[in-house]
């Protein structure tokens, strides 16, 4: 089956396109990727404004027409936070389902991060153990533990590198070292309250990051790759993204896109990103994580192929 899967994400609509079938690995066949980053398109009453509709209208109609143009029999549409908190969301998704051609399925965080468990699961294998999974998306930032492939744990809160940029590091560019704490210290707040379960559970044997921002970081901060069974590994300790964290946030976004693995996507909020990856390794006392290519979009097509 050739399958396409559109990823309404609060940075980019993604449309990847697989050729999957039960019991085989899926094998990309090609991907289309729009920018959109929903966050600054939030009104103070939490609705996307206007141009933020016209903005995700036009990518989402350009992933249908890449999809159409690669033959896809089956399509599958995920929406993620951005759509989930808006005001005004549940009549955009409307639309975009109509536009899509099928519903909209609007992902709860928790249900993220137990299909980006399940991707890297399906990645390492059972001989790897149990995962400690962190993923930091646009809205939030997924976390979850597990043996199975249906993990132990799993929750999200909102500390994506999108969300945290707008609140707190956009006045200025590079932003104030104030506003840095700020953003800091807020996340040590959230993440206090939120990963007791986490920290609960047994030790993991890997612990494992997906998302843009953790790869991103990883080219900077982490260790050369390493060709594996599966494929090739970076691997990012902590210490190193504590020492490369201040040294993006001196740099304006537009230096920082001369940086490896920083577009102009991500390099304004690659900041944000980096104080909630630090932080959250240190609130699980990870000292360090091994990147993993899967993630949400792989998951969604797993469970889609499970459940035929």
């Amino acid at each position: 089956m050739r399958l396409g899967v559109i990823d309404i994400g609060s940075n980019t609509v993604h449309l990847l396109v697989m050729e999957a079938r039960h019991g085989a690995r899926p094998v990309p066949q090609a991907s289309h990727k729009t920018t959109v980053r929903l966050m600054r398109y939030l009104e103070p009453d939490g609705s996307i404004s206007a141009e933020g509709v016209a903005a995700l209208h036009g990518a989402v109609g350009d992933a249908v027409a890449v999809g159409r143009e690669h033959g896809i029999e089956a399509t599958m549409a995920l929406a993620t936070s951005a759509l989930r908190d808006a005001t005004n969301g549940a009549r955009l998704i409307a639309d975009l389902s109509e536009l899509a051609g099928v519903p909209v399925e609007v992902l709860g965080g928790e249900e993220e991060a137990r299909l980006t468990f399940l991707a890297a699961r399906r990645w390492y294998g059972w001989g790897a153990g149990r995962l400690l999974l962190l993923d930091i998306g646009g809205g939030s930032l997924e976390i979850a533990s597990g043996v199975d492939e249906a993990p132990d744990v799993a929750l999200s809160v909102p500390l994506g590198a999108g969300r945290t940029t707008r609140e707190f590091l956009y006045e200025e560019d590079p932003p104030a070292k104030r506003d840095v704490e700020r953003l800091r210290k807020h996340a040590r707040r959230v993440l206090q309250d939120a990963v007791g379960p986490v920290r609960d559970a047994p030790a993991p044997d890997h612990a494992v990051a997906t998302s843009k921002t953790f790869r991103s970081l990883a080219r900077l901060a982490g260790m050369p790759r390493q060709v594996m069974g599966t494929g090739e590994r970076w691997r990012m300790r902590q210490e190193h993204l504590a020492d490369w964290e201040p040294r993006l946030a001196k740099l304006s976004s537009g230096d920082r896109t001369v940086l490896p693995g920083i577009g102009p996507g991500r390099a304004r909020q690659i900041v944000a990103g980096a104080v909630v990856a630090e932080e959250a390794m240190r609130a699980l006392d990870v000292d360090e994580v091994e990147i993993c290519p899967w993630a949400l979009r792989e998951g969604a097509i797993l469970q889609r192929l499970d459940h035929l």
